[in-house]
């Protein structure tokens, strides 16, 4: 879990007075490498939802089984039927595969913008070749990542916005990239989302708040790892509690510490006590602690489960959610703005929450942990759990 980290947001406008976006985007994510897929269906609303949907899903599901690229393209353009009166694919696809051993990228576009490429904050032409395959052009760029580089994928509903009102001719992909790195660049990018929310604001103002096509941009940036380990529960064996305390102190990242017993534990190694700040006690949530060397401490399984609740209302963004000094928050917010979670999760049983007869395959602890990894992986996070 060292190394670069890449740091993927998306941001999608739909189309005024359409519930469903018809662009899709779908990340896969293997020990090996690293795939998103952006479609953007024809026209807008459901049929355009269904057909890049469909799109989306047979890339995945083949690059998955690990079909040659080729295979993949070839069966999706006999696959997506043809407009008769435009003579044009119903949906259009950007493939980006990032290979994690050397960070070298390759794009395969099939009717969608360019992307953008931006390195030392300036927008960087790519290495580009065109190719035929059932008398289609596709385009592919190659190229490698380095720490601070930046990728962008765009549906072209971004480059029409202010077509006809505010720009004759709408913003554009020069437009959009001289905007990116004069403005966005202006200051330092620390996060995908910087640049991605700042060129999707923008697109909706310039639609006039009311987009006239479905709007959809990825960014990729390439960043050093900010790694958060949470050691949860007393393990097993109590004669190994300080071997995972001595793991914890030792992680090179972020730190936390979730269950009172747990928190007593590391204390006993630190030769301390817990000093508990009663002030972020709330009805529902037990109030914090502090120990030193330790960047958040908590009360286990009710904030565990509170903060479940708060990752899932976020949609992986801290914006949706109003901040508290209480545990759930704090807690979710050390693990939105992580890249890599490390779970240390003890299997030893409290009998307060639990019956300790029951297996402990279906302890409470290890149900929130494994389904908090789950909507974290479904952010885009490396998440790793450890049983002990």
């Amino acid at each position: 879990m060292n190394g670069i980290f890449l740091d993927i947001f998306q941001k999608q406008l739909n189309k005024a007075g359409e519930e469903l976006c018809g662009d899709q985007v779908r990340t896969l994510k293997t020990p090996e490498r690293t795939t998103i897929v952006v479609s953007d269906g024809l026209s807008s609303g459901v049929k355009a939802s269904i057909l890049a949907t469909l799109t989306t899903e047979i890339i995945i599901t083949m690059l998955r089984e690990e079909a040659a690229l080729r295979e993949v393209i070839d069966t999706v353009i006999r696959t997506l039927p043809v407009d008769r009166e435009r003579r044009i694919a119903y949906a259009t696809f950007t493939i980006l595969t990032v290979d994690h051993h050397d960070y070298s990228f390759r794009i395969i576009n099939f009717d969608n913008p360019p992307p953008f490429y931006f390195k030392n904050g300036v927008c960087t032409a790519l290495e580009m070749e065109q190719q035929k395959i059932l008398n289609k052009k596709i385009t592919l760029y190659r190229g490698q990542l380095e720490l601070g580089d930046f990728l962008g994928l765009v549906s072209d509903g971004v480059l029409y916005a202010g077509l006809g009102t505010t720009m004759n001719f709408g913003w554009g992909w020069e437009n959009i990239a001289r905007y990116i790195q004069d403005e966005v660049y202006a200051r330092p990018v620390y996060a995908a989302h910087t640049v991605v929310n700042s060129v999707m604001s923008t697109t909706y103002r310039l639609y006039g708040f009311r987009p006239g096509d479905d709007s959809t941009f990825v960014g990729i940036l390439a960043r050093k790892r900010n790694a958060l380990m949470i050691f949860s529960g007393p393990p097993i064996d109590d004669g190994h509690d300080y071997v995972y305390v001595d793991r914890l102190l030792a992680f090179e990242g972020r730190k936390a510490v979730c269950g009172g017993t747990t928190a007593n534990i590391v204390a006993s190694f630190l030769k301390t006590s817990v000093e508990t700040r009663l002030e972020t006690m709330r009805a529902d949530i037990p109030a914090i602690g502090r120990l030193p060397g330790i960047d958040l401490v908590t009360e286990g399984i009710l904030t565990m489960a509170a903060a479940l609740e708060l990752l899932r209302a976020s949609k992986g963004s801290l914006e949706n959610l109003a901040p508290d000094e209480n545990g759930a928050y704090l807690l979710t917010r050390e693990m939105l703005n992580a890249d890599a979670i490390y779970f240390l999760v003890g299997q030893s049983i409290n009998p307060v929450y639990q019956n300790p007869l029951l297996p402990r395959n279906i302890s409470i602890r290890r149900y929130l942990i494994e389904r908090i990894a789950e909507v974290l992986q479904s952010y885009n996070k490396d998440v790793q759990i450890e049983y002990c």
